[in-house]
């Protein structure tokens, strides 16, 4: 059994949570408005919001009454990585991260719209502790991304949407300058994270994702010194957390 008395949420102590997951699983959208404001609030999480995550856990398992739990609890496990003072209880979430892994994976299909779509498979990606690509992942209308090239250091914008697919060095006064072609991603050439989410969507039909990802993990070309890099490559580098690794955050320094 949880005390919520002595757990905070967003808003303060957390005793509203219990209440607020009844009437939600009864439907009341109100009660699972506030469920993502006091556990996901702009982004972050606390310790109540890692407690819920059995409890959203379980009534995601009832299938699509159930898709919120499923989607909240993919956004707090994207936060997984933040400064929450829970580290033990996420340690013992692991089994459940696995099954909610499951869940969003057997969940994504052919015949979703693109924003469930790609809210499924953002969600895989949280429970997989793959954040970065969580929040990079978008449904490619009007996605821009911004990376160091590796070579000169210049700040290169990365377009990939309806308004074209360049690298760029953006000035705020003139717009995107010096605009050049991305090159994609041959899809047998993809490998990991890259491959999977294509193939994933591949496979389901969503063929505007499949086509923003093979520029997301093609190649640019850097408008300052000509050089070529993998933009995937250098987003990660850029952007990547730390992996969160419990054990070393409980180690003291034995001198």
């Amino acid at each position: 059994m949880i005390d919520w008395s002595t757990l905070h949420d967003a808003y303060g102590p957390a005793h509203a949570i219990p209440g607020l997951l009844d009437r939600a699983i009864g439907g009341d959208q109100e009660a699972v408005d506030r469920l993502w404001g006091r556990l996901y609030h702009q982004g972050t999480i606390t310790p109540a919001s890692i407690a819920t995550l059995p409890q959203l856990a379980d009534i995601a398992m009832t299938g699509d009454v159930g898709d919120w739990a499923l989607d909240l609890a993919g956004a707090i496990a994207s936060g997984l990585l933040q400064h929450h003072g829970a580290d033990e209880e996420v340690a013992r979430c692991a089994a459940t991260l696995a099954e909610l892994r499951a869940m969003a994976a057997a969940r994504l299909r052919s015949g979703l719209d693109g924003k469930t779509y790609l809210g499924r498979l953002r969600a895989m990606l949280a429970f997989d502790g793959q954040t970065l690509w969580f929040e990079a992942l978008d449904d490619f209308t009007d996605s821009f991304v911004t990376v160091a090239c590796p070579h000169c250091d210049a700040p290169v914008t990365i377009a990939v949407g309806d308004y074209g697919c360049y690298s760029s060095i953006r000035d705020w006064s003139l717009r995107d300058v010096h605009q050049v072609g991305l090159r994609p991603a041959v899809p047998h050439e993809l490998i990991g994270t890259g491959r999977m989410l294509y193939e994933s969507a591949v496979r389901d039909g969503q063929e505007r994702l499949a086509w923003g990802l093979t520029h997301l993990f093609g190649r640019a070309e850097c408008p300052g010194c000509g050089s070529v890099f993998g933009i995937a490559d250098e987003y990660a580098a850029a952007h990547a957390p730390a992996p969160w690794d419990f054990a070393r955050s409980h180690t003291k320094d034995a001198f």
